[in-house]
């Protein structure tokens, strides 16, 4: 029992997070919260200012005029500009920018283009390279040269489509995804998320949620880990483009009207008590559910290891009404790796946990247990 954990909108709460980049900014805003974090980095930025790839494609850059460049995230462009700063294409390179139409997806890439002393003739409300491409292809495209700084991934549609209408397409690989060193933490993650011991999972790139569903995937448990997003474990995602991949195979996803860290984090805060606190009358005062903490008329909350507040919970939604031991186990166990002893060993842990508190849980002798209810 820890009841002497500072209190916050998420207290009780275990959020998954699986950015590589700003990972402690993000980190340290959930438990300023009252969450609890699970890191399990997804990806990792693989920088590309030596890869000769980057050095190919910015000198292609210069070889003429550009018409338009597109600039798709601000650690990409900065990373370009520096790269080319190094091997004494910048000057050159921002000049021929200059000149350009510039373009960019999102005020992070905006705000890098402005610092670099150049200004962005649009960019869409969606913060999507979709609204990007659509605003290219209204334009007459034959023969113009276009610049675009991929990110991460290559953006073989975008740049397939720009192409079929007779531009002439130079993709830049600044940077690329690449696996996490020790991809161990990103399948136990999956392993939580089946396991309902996680509340909500932070995701900051399409990417990451790629890799954490294909780590899934090599464990077998793809499909109890989309079960799991579908109703108890909420995935929110910093923006549209990010949520794509959990959109697509029917998974509601919260996000952001801005694409911020700070925004997706109040948007954990918004939705997280309205999805997983409950308040229920009991016979010892008012029980208040949050994630896995409990408070017990007002008193401190109390945290519970996620088994023992998932057992709670059962109880808690009809205080009186029993539940036997094969019931608790259909509804607790969600792996299937118990039998009747370990919901007794559980509930007898959970009256240990709530101390004082511990006649809340009783023993209905030949039937199960209950949840003390109000006179």
């Amino acid at each position: 029992m820890n009841s002497s954990r500072p209190t916050g909108p998420l207290t009780g709460f275990t959020v998954g997070v699986t950015a590589a980049r700003r990972r402690e900014e993000l980190v340290a805003l959930l438990r300023r919260r009252g969450a609890r974090v699970v890191e399990a980095p997804a990806l990792r930025i693989l920088p590309l200012e030596d890869d000769e790839a980057l050095r190919r494609a910015t000198a292609r850059c210069l070889t003429g005029p550009l018409d338009y460049v597109v600039a798709t995230t601000g650690v990409g462009w900065r990373g370009w500009l520096s790269a080319a700063d190094g091997w004494g294409y910048g000057a050159r390179l921002a000049e021929v920018c200059r000149r350009a139409v510039v373009l960019t997806r999102g005020p992070k890439a905006t705000g890098a283009v402005r610092a670099g002393g150049l200004s962005e003739t649009f960019s869409p409300a969606t913060e999507t390279t979709d609204g990007l491409l659509t605003w290219l292809l209204a334009r007459d495209l034959p023969g113009r040269r276009i610049a675009v700084q991929e990110h991460g991934v290559p953006l073989d549609g975008f740049t397939a489509a720009l192409t079929e209408r007779g531009a002439e397409v130079i993709p830049v690989p600044v940077y690329r995804w690449g696996p996490p060193d020790d991809p161990s933490p990103l399948r136990r993650m999956a392993e939580r998320t089946v396991r309902r011991e996680l509340h909500a999972i932070a995701f900051t790139s399409a990417p990451a949620i790629s890799a954490f569903l294909a780590a899934a995937d090599g464990l077998g448990l793809r499909a109890q880990v989309l079960a799991a997003l579908r109703t108890d474990v909420l995935p929110v995602c910093v923006g549209p483009v990010c949520a794509r991949p959990l959109e697509e195979t029917g998974i509601p996803v919260l996000s952001p009207e801005r694409g911020r860290l700070g925004a997706m984090v109040r948007t954990v805060e918004t939705a997280l008590p309205a999805h997983g606190r409950r308040e229920v009358r009991t016979g010892a005062g008012t029980l208040v559910l949050q994630g896995n903490a409990v408070l017990v008329d007002g008193g401190p909350p109390v945290q519970l290891p996620p088994l023992l507040a998932a057992v709670l919970r059962a109880l808690a939604e009809r205080p009186g009404r029993v539940l036997s031991r094969a019931e608790l186990l259909r509804r607790v166990w969600v792996t299937g790796r118990a039998d009747e002893h370990a919901v007794e060993a559980a509930v007898a842990r959970l009256r240990g946990a709530l101390g004082a508190h511990a006649r809340l849980v009783r023993t209905v002798p030949k039937r199960g247990y209950s949840l003390l209810a109000a006179p």
